[in-house]
């Protein structure tokens, strides 16, 4: 893989840059981060046990970094929109397939997904049980993440892990922290871990053209909440933009976000977000984004430099793997996952 020509005119600078705040003063990845961190938690064994097996397992065990295939698309944005591109991937078997076959961390994924394919694939692949979603079928189009399923339907059919997304500025915002929150401290007596999908989600993020979603700032904080309510795991929309606080003219942030600890570099926007999960203690993975066509190998590998030499754990692509053959998604992962793989991108 040549990383020069697909970060193109960028690569100088995504490869060279060095952080405004230095990577000594966060916890970092790698190969030992259970034995180092995550031991001095309260959490289980059972909890670390399976925690083991998530960051040991495809072909990034043993590194420290991540590589999880998401598939909670069928509900989020309906089937059809998600799977009419490839429509193999309406069978449950065939995502779980495309997982091994990019040699992943784990499947992420709906609890109907898993339960229909549970007893051939759970000692295969880590399955990772997403407990609530936005089901996009009222109308006019709503956006709630209710609960779908929970902790005890997770453990019964052998996942090692539950996710959820809590929409941080919406109206349901409050229900829905305290659900998850509720259900993350269930999950952990019954031995999983927990994914945190930390999202913006409010209309009035959006100002005099710029959407604020991906703001650093704001991103930031909603990764703090999550780190707080005890997600092992962030997943964060990598950010794009800052100063969400000043343009909206809500909440209290500080100036020195601005002037110090920030820079408008796409790897200082996604420090800002590792330092809110706990300074690094809590592992950063930041989402792929849509598929766009022919483009999206550039800019998988593009947000997987971003991630890492911000000090991220990894990256949960979805879209862009399996809206295309499983030969090519598979080889798109592997391609991210070369990335993380590769000694000479450095922490910057």
């Amino acid at each position: 893989m040549d990383l020069n020509q697909l970060l193109g005119d960028d690569a100088e600078s995504l490869l060279n840059h060095q952080a405004i705040y230095p990577s000594d003063a966060l916890v970092l990845p790698g190969p030992d981060f259970l034995d180092r961190v995550l031991v001095e938690t309260d959490r289980t064994p059972t909890v670390l046990r399976n925690l083991g097996t998530l960051y040991h397992h495809g072909r990034l065990g043993g590194s420290g970094y991540l590589s999880i295939l998401p598939v909670d698309q069928g509900i989020e944005h309906s089937g059809a929109a998600s799977f009419a591109k490839v429509p193999k991937y309406f069978d449950p078997a065939e995502l779980c397939d495309l997982a091994i076959a990019g040699d992943c961390s784990a499947i992420a994924t709906t609890l109907g997904v898993l339960k229909a394919v549970s007893r051939r694939y759970v000692h295969r692949i880590p399955f990772i049980v997403k407990l609530n979603h936005n089901d996009f079928l009222h109308y006019p189009n709503t956006y709630d993440q209710i609960m779908f399923s929970s902790p005890e339907q997770a453990a019964d059919l052998g996942a090692v892990g539950v996710g959820a997304t809590i929409y941080f500025g919406s109206p349901e915002s409050d229900r829905q922290l305290q659900e998850v929150a509720q259900a993350f401290e269930v999950a952990h007596q019954l031995g999983m871990f927990t994914v945190l999908w930390c999202y913006l989600r409010n209309s009035g993020f959006k100002q005099d053209g710029v959407d604020y979603h991906t703001s650093a700032d704001l991103t930031g904080q909603a990764n703090h909440l999550g780190v707080t309510i005890g997600a092992d795991i962030i997943k964060q929309k990598q950010a794009e933009n800052n100063g969400g606080y000043e343009a909206l003219k809500f909440g209290k942030t500080d100036p020195r976000v601005y002037s110090e600890l920030t820079t408008d570099h796409p790897i200082d926007l996604t420090r800002w977000q590792v330092l809110n999960c706990y300074a690094g203690r809590i592992g950063l993975i930041n989402s792929g984004g849509e598929s766009k066509g022919d483009s999206d190998l550039a800019q998988a590998v593009r947000t997987a430099v971003i991630n890492k030499r911000a000090g991220g754990q990894g990256l949960i692509v979805g879209r862009k793997a399996f809206q295309r053959p499983t030969a090519e998604g598979a080889a798109l992962i592997h391609a991210i996952q070369d990335v993380y793989l590769d000694p000479e991108v450095t922490i910057a």
